[in-house]
């Protein structure tokens, strides 16, 4: 990443995502209702935070915490000018990439961005090559967030373009993901759970992959996972809400069912996507980390062994 792109990011601050309010939300706080409305910003922190620094917009103006919003405006998510943020050298498995846009593998316990340094967003400039297009961005940008817990494919948009086209689909719900991920107890079909986040709609779908007996927790189930909204930390929650908690959720699970050095065991291992150029299909998908298996099948020898 050269100076000059840098210094071109700062000149003409690029607009990351856009948000139309509709009908029925007038008289909403802008930090209230923004909650949730862009992929990149999930969590109320961080977007009283984005307002603070003057990278939210509303019909063009900076908007603040207490600016009321109307159906037909427009809210805009917009880089602002900063310093330049150090590289953090850490090696990352891309899965795919090109002058737009990449797909990189995201490991479990790092933050996907934020203030600290040991983030992917850091760590973006040492694995993926420059874009040539005229509408690189400084840097690569999430396109949207994962649990620092949660492993898996992370979308990242190397172009202005990229990251407004994707943003959008995951506005417009048109970015699908599959997470897997092993739950406690035995699911025996596949379902939908609807059921309100923080007072918005959180619709998550899930199928039963195989269940294995375990002497701890009587029996384990690998499942996909389907999230239809993307709320904040909407799996582990609708799966606790459900009665079928994932396995190694210290904030939703049950205590005593937490494996030591083992963590969260969900992974995001597939998505669908229409390229921002040209409208292409895009799919990638990769297994999910070998120790769920692992897990599984030691669960499953020590049943064996203890009723033998």
């Amino acid at each position: 990443m050269g100076d000059d792109s840098d210094v071109r990011a700062k000149e003409r601050p690029a607009v990351l995502a856009t948000h139309t309010v509709p009908e029925g939300t007038d008289g909403a706080r802008l930090s209230e209702y923004a909650i949730g409305v862009f992929e990149m910003v999930p969590t109320r922190n961080g977007i009283k935070n984005a307002i603070r620094r003057g990278t939210v917009s509303v019909d063009g103006a900076p908007g603040t915490t207490a600016t009321r919003v109307r159906a037909g405006q427009r809210i805009d998510l917009i880089d602002a000018p900063g310093p330049v943020r150090p590289v953090y050298e850490m090696k990352l498995h891309v899965v795919y990439e090109d002058e737009h846009l990449a797909v990189v593998d995201k490991p479990a316990g790092i933050l996907v961005s934020g203030n600290a340094f040991r983030t992917v967003e850091n760590a973006l400039p040492f694995n993926l090559a420059a874009s040539g297009i005229r509408s690189a961005l400084a840097r690569p940008r999430p396109v949207h967030r994962i649990d620092a817990q949660t492993s898996g494919l992370l979308l990242v948009a190397k172009t202005s373009l990229a990251l407004v086209a994707l943003g959008r689909g995951f506005e417009g719900r048109d970015i699908s993901k599959r997470y897997r991920a092993i739950v406690i107890g035995d699911i025996a079909g596949p379902g939908r759970i609807d059921n309100h986040i923080d007072g918005r709609d959180a619709v998550s779908e899930y199928a039963p992959v195989f269940s294995v007996p375990s002497l701890r927790s009587g029996r384990l189930s690998l499942v996909d996972l389907f999230p239809r909204t993307g709320r904040t930390h909407q799996l582990r929650r609708h799966l606790a809400h459900i009665g079928h908690p994932i396995l190694g959720d210290s904030l939703y699970g049950p205590e005593g069912l937490i494996l030591r050095g083992k963590g969260l065991f969900l992974a995001a291992v597939e998505i669908s996507f229409a390229h921002p150029v040209g409208g292409a299909p895009m799919r990638f998908a990769i297994d999910e980390p070998a120790k769920f298996r692992t897990l599984l099948e030691r669960e499953r020898r020590r049943w064996e062994k203890f009723h033998e």
